[in-house]
């Protein structure tokens, strides 16, 4: 019992609720790939509560007029490597094995705003390539408040075959880090499993194929019954499971495994991808990661395409003419955080009407990674994720790149 003068003091408040009305140009919604003309967006608190024409705004609401701007769901990066920077800045072995950790981490925290500001409000990362479970520590620290950043799904380590990943080309026998976590059977791999998803793993990301040497083709690396047991493992525990594949085998285990994503799909058949389709199994196409691995090796983006930037390109038309769900995820880290919409524009440019790409980025990547009960499009009830961008986006794909406003929960975080 409070006895003297605080027995005086009033008892707290809660803070009041922030109220916003937004009043774009049009809004893209995430789910019709179509603008609404003169809708706008009522937000209250980290939610949102009202989208259509001719809102009125509540009692101390804000207001935000945005002439000219399109506002449409934040986008989401459905595959990326907070913990890697461009390979033309730093090669991959030597940020496995010579950054150190507290570097890479820094490095981290300053690609995770960068992605935010972006436009990117949420964000799959793939795996930290040698950083241990530091995505999990980065993940929090967002979700607390103490760094800005995108809501991340993290899959820490990752699981290759043992012998089957790298940094390679060392002396033989000398145990040299590597950039994800080895196995080797079915009790091993489900052991890791389980091992990721204690240290905070949101979802289990496998290597279904890899170069067993450098300079190598990739080749089938864990069993189809290591890949079914890692599954089962992951599926217990309500993770979902990518794997990375870049060959038909590859993509055939995975698809038998019963796995929820696919990453790359290079090798990918019409018989493959019909499978795909059948199963429900998103790809993740990466063309951005081809693109610009290329460009390093000398392309300077003149036609005809080099042949890895080609298979890229005919592997997501045959999935989009198959009927597979496609998964807006670049691979970024292979190049720049916060330039995420480059992979935008090249599906775009392969193929992918406007429209369809900013659902997949959106709505799409919301659904197939498991986050659409929260967000992904302009809907009343769902967390307040948007993202204004200049001019429409459904014609012109580079819109996205131009933003005007960032929301997260709720709060603006750029304008």
């Amino acid at each position: 019992m409070l006895v003297g003068p605080a027995a005086m003091l009033p008892a707290a408040q809660p803070a009041p609720t922030t109220v916003i009305l937004l009043k774009p140009a049009g809004v893209f919604d995430g789910v019709d790939g179509t603008v609404h003309r003169g809708w706008q967006v009522l937000v209250e608190g980290d939610k949102i509560a009202a989208v259509g024409p001719n809102l009125a705004a509540p009692a101390g609401a804000q207001v935000i007029d945005l002439p000219g701007d399109t506002l449409m769901p934040g986008m989401i990066e459905g595959h990326g490597h907070l913990f890697l920077h461009p390979y033309n800045e730093t090669s991959w072995d030597d940020q496995v094995l010579h950054e150190p950790l507290a570097l890479r981490t820094a490095r981290a925290v300053a690609q995770a705003k960068a992605t935010l500001r972006a436009g990117f409000t949420s964000e799959r990362d793939l795996g930290t390539e040698g950083a241990g479970y530091a995505d999990v520590g980065l993940r929090d620290a967002i979700n607390q408040g103490i760094v800005p950043g995108p809501r991340l799904n993290v899959a820490t380590r990752a699981i290759v075959a043992l012998g089957a990943y790298g940094p390679k080309g060392f002396e033989p026998g000398v145990v040299i880090p590597q950039g994800a976590e080895e196995v080797s059977g079915v009790d091993s791999i489900v052991a890791a499993v389980r091992r990721q998803i204690a240290g905070g793993a949101d979802w289990v990301k496998l290597y279904a194929d890899y170069r067993w040497r450098p300079g190598e083709e990739s080749k089938p690396t864990l069993s189809l019954e290591e890949m079914k047991a890692a599954v089962a493992a992951a599926h217990d525990a309500g993770r979902p499971v990518a794997v990375h594949s870049a060959t038909a085998e590859g993509m055939r285990r995975a698809i038998a495994a019963g796995v929820d994503t696919i990453e790359h799909g290079y090798g990918g058949t019409p018989e493959i991808f019909a499978a795909m389709a059948a199963k429900g199994i998103a790809m993740c196409p990466t063309l951005a990661a081809s693109d610009a691995v290329a460009r390093y090796r000398g392309w300077n983006g003149s036609e005809p395409a080099p042949a890895s930037v080609q298979l890229n390109r005919d592997s997501f038309r045959m999935a989009m003419k198959a009927g597979v769900h496609i998964c807006m995820g670049g691979d970024v880290g292979v190049f720049a955080h916060g330039q995420n919409a480059r992979e935008m524009e090249l599906m775009a440019a392969a193929g992918m009407p406007n429209a369809q790409v900013l659902i997949a980025a959106t709505w799409g990547n919301a659904r197939w990674l498991k986050m659409d009960a929260k967000l992904g499009a302009v809907k009343v009830g769902l967390l307040a994720d948007l993202v204004a961008v200049e001019g429409d986006p459904t014609a012109d794909i580079s819109a996205v790149r131009h933003v005007a406003m960032v929301v997260k929960g709720g709060v603006v975080v750029r304008r």
